[in-house]
């Protein structure tokens, strides 16, 4: 199973994957919400554009059929995604996925199709969004590794620098950020602490 860099920055445009990706970040997902399918177009074709002249790994979220026509290697499914999407699709064009999980049997389902990665979440509060998951904690990341085996395991929800050397210690491979920079008053500043913090925890 192919490592993640430690550090996951989540954007939901092109405009900030633009400013913060030249910084240094390896691993970026371009999450975009209530855009019509042109503007998804636009902004996929950017972040393409951005990752591939400093040596990022894209992952779009959800619209994997964009990402397929687009030729986009790696896309990430929430739950409500998955039930149609066409994995053997995903397969066949030779694309890496990655899979949003919150309780036993999401997990299971998702380890049964074999990603590139399983996403547990909130780790911690978050203010992101209304979510009926409470915090999951860092007992659930262990039991979440123990039963993920080799493949890579993605905590989300609440994370801030000082808290991933628990987070890793408890198995997680990889640190998905999302707030906590897009949030900052300087987010430029706020990913590189994320970048230094994430070497140096991992």
């Amino acid at each position: 199973m192919r490592a993640l860099d430690p550090f996951y920055l989540i954007v939901g445009d092109a405009d900030l994957l633009d400013r913060l990706v030249p910084l240094g970040v390896r691993l970026v997902q371009l999450r975009i919400k209530d855009r019509s399918p042109a503007d998804i177009r636009a902004q996929i074709m950017r972040a393409q554009a951005t990752c591939a002249a400093h040596g990022a790994q894209l992952v779009v979220n959800d619209y994997w059929e964009i990402a397929l026509e687009l030729g986009c290697d790696f896309v990430h499914l929430g739950q409500e995604d998955m039930d149609s999407a066409d994995f053997d699709a995903l397969r066949r064009a030779g694309m890496r996925f990655g899979l949003s999980t919150h309780d036993e049997a999401e997990l299971d389902h998702a380890l049964a199709l074999s990603p590139a990665y399983v996403a547990l979440g909130p780790v911690y509060p978050t203010l992101l969004k209304q979510m009926k998951w409470g915090a999951q904690g860092l007992d659930r990341v262990r039991q979440w590794k123990a039963r993920a085996g080799k493949v890579p395991l993605v905590g989300i929800g609440g994370l801030v620098p000082e808290r991933l050397p628990g987070l890793f210690a408890a198995g997680a491979d990889c640190a998905a950020v999302v707030t906590d920079i897009a949030q900052a008053t300087d987010p430029e500043a706020r990913c590189r602490e994320w970048i230094a913090a994430t070497r140096c925890a991992a």
